[in-house]
């Protein structure tokens, strides 16, 4: 049997404890994730991810990324450059496999996102 699910009021949801953003170029900058679902074989996740304003470094290579902003603001730009957004609350970001680069937090940033691996 599969199971249905369904997630409310994420605006809200408590991720935990911050921590360090392991890529930042931002001294203090923070954040918080809460994985919701993944599939069983593991090529698919979604959840929750907040994080402090700063600049870091991003890298899709081996997964592709849909984020739904909720809350805050950010520009995010390619490496190859050329591919600047400036993104906030209601819109969604579509960062395709392969995809290198960094986002600028401008107001503390929450996001939903389904990731996808390669199998």
């Amino acid at each position: 049997m599969i199971d249905l699910k369904s997630f409310g009021d994420l605006a809200s949801l408590d991720l935990g404890a911050f921590s360090p953003k392991p890529t930042t170029f931002t001294e203090g900058q923070v954040e918080a994730a809460k994985e919701l679902w993944a599939s069983a074989d593991g090529v698919s996740r979604v959840g929750v991810w907040e994080c402090t304003p700063g600049r870091f470094s991003a890298d899709r290579t081996k997964s592709s990324e849909i984020c739904h902003i909720l809350s805050g603001s950010a520009t995010v730009v390619g490496k190859q450059g050329g591919d600047e957004r400036r993104i906030g609350p209601g819109d969604v970001l579509v960062l395709p496999l392969g995809w290198e680069g960094e986002w600028t937090i401008h107001e503390q940033v929450r996001k939903t996102y389904v990731l996808t691996s390669q199998p």
